[in-house]
């Protein structure tokens, strides 16, 4: 078993299109008039697979993101995604290092319907993820837990 993807409810599916593939994301396909409504597909750059769907239902109402905590995407060099995303005037911080280290850095932005994304450049050597690894030894600092 794995989890496949994640979907997001977005208000107008062209503003979301344009910030997810300004994130890097690419269109793989879509699925038009479902019961949930029309159908996004999207993948990363270097993803084989879907692992974001946008959910377009113009009648669904406002979006509330409040119930997901946030989405994570991994990055090879923060700091150069964090200038592109500048230049495609996307409001991005200052990345930071959770370990106080020289290698890992995250940062938190907020996509056009409220939800937020954090991004993260993992060490040299570490992992695609998060794996059990990452928890063996003492437990999590403050800002190294994910829910």
């Amino acid at each position: 078993m794995r989890t496949l993807h994640i979907g997001l409810r977005v208000e107008v599916l062209e503003r979301s299109l344009e910030f997810y593939e300004n994130l890097g994301y690419e269109v793989v396909g879509t699925v038009p008039a479902t019961e949930l409504g029309d159908l996004t597909m999207l993948k990363l750059s270097d993803d084989d697979v879907v692992s974001l769907e946008l959910v377009h239902k113009p009648d669904a109402g406002r979006i509330d993101p409040r119930g997901l905590s946030h989405l994570v995407i991994q990055v090879e060099d923060l700091f150069h995604t964090v200038t592109r995303l500048r230049a495609c005037g996307i409001a991005v911080g200052q990345p930071s290092s959770p370990d106080g280290s020289d290698d890992f850095w995250t940062i938190m932005l907020t996509d056009p319907d409220g939800y937020r994304i954090e991004l993260v450049q993992w060490p040299v050597g570490h992992a695609n993820g998060m794996t059990d690894a990452d928890f063996q030894g003492e437990a999590p600092q403050a800002g190294e837990a994910h829910d």
